[in-house]
């Protein structure tokens, strides 16, 4: 076999296993029975495609027993980081088998296989009628994940940045009012003093938010105008760039020179493909800068109204101990829920943070008392 053809029929396969590890750490993931039964589904397809592949290196007298799959690490990462892992992998995929049509000629035999996965990619009529005919892999995890707490460009990004916000205007508001109250046992200042620290604290998180969000966005928009602009001032040094990207794949020099050449002859596909090869740019990393901002801030006024309400309704002693109380419970449940973003559970990720609750209230009452004789 042509070695240049090995290396590619290699890296076909390493793809679709790939693909195939982070569907099934996804459906590790997954509690919804059906949706963890479409992700199987799935993780099986590009399992089938990896042996398509297989079978090809067979039959061209390579020992596939000798094929070792590639590490796929997913510890730590966020269920929506998953996601979004998965919508880059199939987009890459999408770009490279594209790049492949233009480079394999008339081989009849490896088009039909690429055939073959294009179809499977765009018809599973077997995982469901959540999907039509035409969805991408990436339209489907978008379709799954729509009103899903993982998906960052759908809903997972506002329940992330709402779990947050609560968590940061609980925190904050709690300690303010134990501060309050160690210094004085005046409801009424602590409750004003809760409440403008609420609404302190909800402006400057939604501007925060705002402006993280439309930095991020700008960066990365800076970067894909300079490589823009890289391209068109000097197309050969950038070509020259990108094979050596492929050359690090384990490509030969003049391997990934063809594969470079033939990928630049499309502007927009080459700079796709140098933002993903050279920066680890994806659409899928855009955010909307006004979302983060209401959902952000409207999540911190919520979460620094819970220790205030019990002030509503009692004063002295006993309303600072209901607002305790209530406060480190609201704590628990929003450290529990924050491990819907993360792989601990949930009552490790509620103890801590009520561990840390606990820790702000009493060192801010502390204070309070000891600023009461100071001043």
């Amino acid at each position: 076999m042509n070695p240049w053809l090995q290396k590619t029929l290699m890296e076909n396969w390493r793809r679709e296993m790939e693909a195939r590890a982070l569907y099934e750490a996804a459906a590790r993931k997954e509690k919804d029975p059906r949706r963890r039964e479409i992700l199987e589904k799935l993780a099986r397809l590009e399992g089938e495609h990896a042996q398509l592949w297989a079978e090809r290196l067979a039959k061209a007298g390579v020992n596939t027993a000798e094929l070792t799959p590639p590490e796929v690490r997913v510890e730590g990462l966020a269920g929506r980081d998953l996601v979004q892992r998965i919508e880059a992998i199939e987009q890459g995929n999408a770009a490279w088998y594209d790049s492949l049509r233009r480079v394999l000629g008339d081989d009849a035999e490896l088009l039909a296989i690429l055939d073959r996965i294009d179809r499977d990619e765009q018809s599973h009529q077997d995982i469901g009628e959540m999907w039509s005919r035409e969805s991408s892999p990436a339209k489907r995890l978008r379709r799954m994940w729509r009103e899903e707490r993982w998906h960052k460009q759908e809903t997972g990004g506002w329940v992330g940045d709402a779990i947050y916000g609560v968590n940061d205007g609980l925190g904050a508001i709690f300690g303010i009012i134990a501060g309050v109250a160690g210094y004085t046992a005046d409801s009424r200042t602590i409750l004003i003093s809760g409440v403008f620290g609420a609404l302190a604290s909800t402006l400057s998180m939604g501007a925060g938010a705002w402006l993280a969000t439309k930095s991020e966005n700008e960066l990365m928009e800076g970067e894909l105008e300079a490589e823009r602009r890289e391209i068109q001032a000097d197309p050969a040094h950038e070509v020259e760039e990108l094979a050596l990207l492929y050359e690090l794949k384990g490509f030969s020099p003049d391997e990934a020179r063809r594969i470079a050449d033939h990928i630049a002859q499309d502007e927009e596909q080459f700079l796709k493909t140098m933002a993903q090869e050279e920066l680890g740019i994806h659409e899928v990393s855009r955010g909307n800068p006004w979302r983060s901002a209401l959902f952000g801030g409207a999540s911190t006024l919520v979460g620094g109204l819970i220790p205030l309400v019990p002030f509503f309704f009692l004063t002295g002693l006993p309303a600072m101990v209901t607002a305790a109380v209530v406060s480190i419970i609201a704590h628990f449940v929003v450290g529990a829920a924050k491990s819907t973003m993360t792989l601990r559970s949930w009552w490790a990720s509620g103890l801590e943070m009520m561990f840390v609750g606990i820790l702000v209230g009493v060192v801010s009452y502390v204070l309070g008392l000891f600023g009461a004789k100071l001043l």
